[in-house]
């Protein structure tokens, strides 16, 4: 009896050992999105910021981890997928907030940050407004590593540019002055590594994690994130946003088929037909009042041809609405752009999406 007792015993230890173990491997452990440093190989059992370099910790993917079995949670997560780019695909990492009402009619919002790449403090910002007006919020990071101002700030329509090289910072100043003499960049005329299509694919991924029944998603953008979206709505007339939202850009590409990249369009695809297209999308210049001569958050490219947009966020993103309706009307196509000023706000994105989320659902188009 003492034996079958002790035996039992036993069993009941190995058990509960086997259970604890596989309760310890099936712990979620993170990584920080990559930064180049020596932090990228650390791994935490917690969600949160790098205690190192501050980037977002990600989720580390199984290894049989795949984009169409992804499963969204309601609260805050986030989650890793690839994109094509001209080197081969990389990894970018979605952070996301589903609301506590969230349904397969809610509406879909995906937000671009800035220079920052700070998905997770964007995403954070729209929380508030997620669950007030019950939209899902996907918030992308490209690390910056693995994706510069070529593929990030111009939507990888350009690679190989030298702008890091030939800038040069305005001493007590938020300007960097460029030399446009010393550019030097090679163009990428295949879309499909272009960072445009990704928008649709991180639609179509919640979309088929969720089931949801949206056909078309809001996008908001900020500062550098702004500077992706006009160049959306011109260089991806066909995708399946709804409202595009580009807010305070740095510097705009005209719609300008004489002009060469990366100001305007010449060298690239793009052609009146195109044009005629973009037009048509729903692109909402959003500027902040106070985004103006006196705003010292941010970078501002100084150079002959931006400064010839205007000298301050607030005059450039005006010129870029008046020049691109100016065209629209002499192609005597319809023209469904808008520009939109908020009052009161300088270049903050928090109040730019606090702002952003009033506008699309709570004022409406």
């Amino acid at each position: 009896m003492k034996t079958y007792l002790l035996y039992l015993g036993l069993l009941i230890v190995s058990f509960w050992s086997c259970k604890e173990s596989k309760k310890t491997m099936d712990v979620t452990q993170y990584q920080c999105v990559p930064c180049d440093l020596s932090c990228d190989k650390e791994v935490f059992d917690h969600e949160g910021k790098c205690p190192h370099c501050n980037m977002a910790l990600v989720p580390i993917a199984d290894e049989d981890f795949s984009i169409d079995k992804l499963t969204l949670h309601q609260g805050s997560g986030s989650f890793p997928m690839q994109v094509k780019t001209e080197s081969g695909p990389k990894d970018i990492y979605v952070f996301y907030h589903m609301p506590k009402n969230f349904d397969p009619e809610s509406k879909i919002l995906i937000v671009i940050p800035g220079s920052g790449r700070n998905g997770d403090d964007y995403r954070d910002a729209w929380i508030r407004a997620s669950e007030k007006h019950n939209v899902l919020v996907l918030a992308p990071i490209y690390p910056e590593p693995t994706f510069g101002f070529d593929q990030y700030h111009l939507g990888g329509v350009l690679t190989d540019i030298n702008i890091m090289e030939i800038a040069t910072p305005v001493k007590g100043t938020n300007q960097v002055r460029l030399d446009e003499s010393l550019l030097q960049y090679k163009t990428v005329p295949n879309s499909e590594f272009w960072i445009f299509d990704d928008m649709d694919h991180i639609f179509n991924a919640a979309v088929k994690a969720t089931g949801s029944l949206a056909k078309t998603y809001d996008v908001f953008g900020h500062s550098a994130g702004g500077q992706i979206l006009h160049r959306f709505a011109i260089f991806h007339p066909e995708s399946k946003a709804n409202r595009i939202l580009a807010g305070n850009s740095g510097f705009y590409t005209l719609p300008d088929l004489e002009h060469p990249l990366f100001f305007g369009l010449g060298e690239s695809p793009m052609n009146t037909k195109s044009l005629r297209k973009s037009f048509n999308n729903k692109l909402v210049v959003f500027l902040g009042e106070k985004d103006n001569a006196s705003e010292t958050g941010g970078t501002l490219l100084l150079s002959p041809t931006a400064n010839l947009q205007g000298h301050h966020r607030l005059e450039r993103g005006h010129y870029f609405y008046n020049f691109s309706k100016k065209l629209a009307d002499s192609l005597q196509t319809d023209f469904q752009w808008k520009l939109h000023v908020v009052p009161g706000v300088g270049h903050e994105y928090k109040k730019m999406s606090a702002a952003a989320a009033e506008y699309l659902y709570s004022l409406g188009d």
